[in-house]
């Protein structure tokens, strides 16, 4: 069938032709983002889940209907080796600038722009490479200290208190929000606890890892009262289905039931799996209905596609022994071990690899549902690790 047809869309944060099964999300942001326009309190949201399993998706998702709403958003990702001061100060610029152009008073406005003027001028004595503009004079003992934990929400709140006077609201976006350190993200609960105090219009939707509770939880104690954690999870087998079935319908093309089976099987549920089978099944079948054999023979196209692009991109940030205890959690086969079991199978102690996991935990390739457990935050992985390290190093 044609490939420039082709309704499946495999991609980092590419949206799906159908979002599905993600509904119960999607209410629970449409409520807070009504919540808080009308001066309600509500916690922010922030979705934690496997890689592959939609978070960017679905933030993007979240905000088009914010910016349907009339609320002004930002979006940035966080990143290992970039702060979140000089990640904000710019997207934020913009976000002034952006209600400062609306007729009517501007007194909170302009003086929103000039605590971020101190803002960045704090940052500025810290990060050389800083050369965002801003034609205004600071305003002094505001935002200036060069501590994020102080700082951060004196910035919030001016600028939460420009959006309330031009009876705006704001919306910021985080994707990757496991990478910011342990003060950072502690810095923006305390801001965001600041704002919520203070019924100001401005709610925090990010995405990360499994790992991201318990992060905010050791930053903030009160982490839990102030903000929700919706887990992002596989489809179901059902969902699963309507999320191959029904693009392929609106172009006219059915599947077999037995080949929405098997790629389910294969799957395991994990959209961004969906999509890469469902790109190359379409793509090699000639005819409607995409058939069991069709389905099976996208196998052999998918298993090099992913091992290239989905996790040999990650398998190359990792050192020799990183790759060791890898190769020896895939062995011990699907679901938690212990570090003890890894330990055992490469004839050490638990403590001595106790310095490898805290480096994959925070290159977030693994995490830990339990104490004391720990699982790939990639799915799949294990299988990927198996092809790769066919023996363990």
């Amino acid at each position: 069938m044609d490939p420039v047809t082709n309704p499946f869309s495999p991609g980092a944060g590419s949206p799906p032709s159908e979002l599905v099964g993600r509904d119960p999300i999607i209410s629970q942001a449409k409520i807070l983002l009504g919540r808080v326009k009308n001066k309600r309190p509500e916690k922010s949201m922030l979705l934690t889940g496997l890689r592959g399993v939609g978070k960017t998706v679905l933030l993007n998702e979240i905000e088009r209907i914010a910016r349907g709403q009339d609320y002004r958003t930002i979006f940035i990702e966080a990143h290992e080796n970039k702060a979140l001061g000089p990640l904000l100060a710019a997207p934020l610029r913009g976000l002034l600038y952006d209600l400062d152009r609306m007729e009517g008073v501007k007194r909170k406005v302009r003086r929103g722009l000039s605590v971020l003027r101190s803002f960045i001028s704090a940052l500025q004595l810290t990060f050389s490479d800083i050369t965002i503009g801003l034609d205004i004079e600071g305003e002094k003992g505001c935002a200036d200290s060069g501590d994020l934990e102080i700082d951060l929400p004196d910035l919030f709140i001016a600028i939460g208190e420009a959006a309330e006077e031009r009876r705006s609201a704001i919306a910021i976006f985080i994707d990757e929000i496991q990478y910011l350190s342990k003060k950072e993200l502690g810095a923006l609960i305390m801001a965001m606890h600041k704002v919520q105090q203070r019924q100001l219009p401005i709610i925090l939707l990010a995405a990360g890892l499994p790992i991201l509770p318990g992060l905010a939880g050791d930053s903030k104690s009160y982490a839990e009262r102030l903000l929700s954690f919706p887990n992002v999870g596989a489809l179901s087998q059902q969902d699963a289905m309507r999320a191959l079935k029904e693009p392929a319908a609106n172009a006219g093309v059915e599947f077999e039931q037995k080949a929405l089976e098997e790629i389910f099987r294969l799957t395991k549920g994990y959209p961004y799996f969906l999509q890469e089978w469902g790109y190359q099944a379409w793509n090699l079948a000639e005819t409607s209905p995409i058939t069991l054999k069709i389905a099976k023979s996208a196998t052999s196209s998918v298993i090099p596609r992913l091992d290239k692009n989905f996790f040999r991109v990650r398998f190359d940030r990792l050192t020799p022994s990183e790759k060791n205890f890898l190769r020896a959690k895939a062995q011990l086969g699907k679901g938690c071990h212990r570090i003890g079991d890894i330990a055992d199978l490469l004839a050490t102690k638990a403590n001595a690899l106790s310095p490898v996991r805290a480096k994959l935990i925070k290159k977030g390739m693994i995490y830990s549902p339990s104490y004391g457990d720990i699982d790939f935050t990639v799915p799949l992985f294990g299988e990927f690790m198996i092809r790769a390290m066919p023996t363990l190093g």
